[in-house]
């Protein structure tokens, strides 16, 4: 079963459910730092770190229907520091891959290198 990260966002941010009225953005928390889902990255999942969340959201504009903080597994991507990308799922083989958010935008150049190489 794979992990379904959400955090708050707004219609038409293509999030999951990107039809809805508004959506949830697919991120995680692991260790202070914010991680936004790869799309189509080949990666190996390495030893298990701990646990990552996603911050709790509310996907409709009715107030009662929060979803929840999700936790999952978080694990090690092969030859990259967890500081710049994670992968989050219930085992390393049905793992997605995530990188970390930085303030200045920029992808750090081991998760570029990963990306180009898929």
């Amino acid at each position: 079963m794979a992990f379904t990260a959400v955090g708050c966002g707004s219609k038409g941010s293509g999030g999951v459910g990107a039809n809805s009225e508004s959506v949830c953005a697919s991120d995680v928390i692991y260790e202070g730092r914010t991680y936004i889902r790869l799309s189509d990255v080949e990666f190996t999942a390495g030893q298990k770190l701990g646990t990552a969340t996603s911050p709790p959201c509310r996907d409709t504009d009715d107030q009662g229907a929060e979803v929840p903080e999700i936790s999952e597994n978080a694990y090690a991507v092969s030859g990259i520091s967890p500081d710049l990308a994670i992968a989050i799922g219930s085992s390393p083989e049905q793992a997605e891959v995530f990188r970390v958010l930085r303030s200045d935008k920029r992808i750090p150049p081991e998760v570029q290198e990963l990306i180009d190489g898929s």
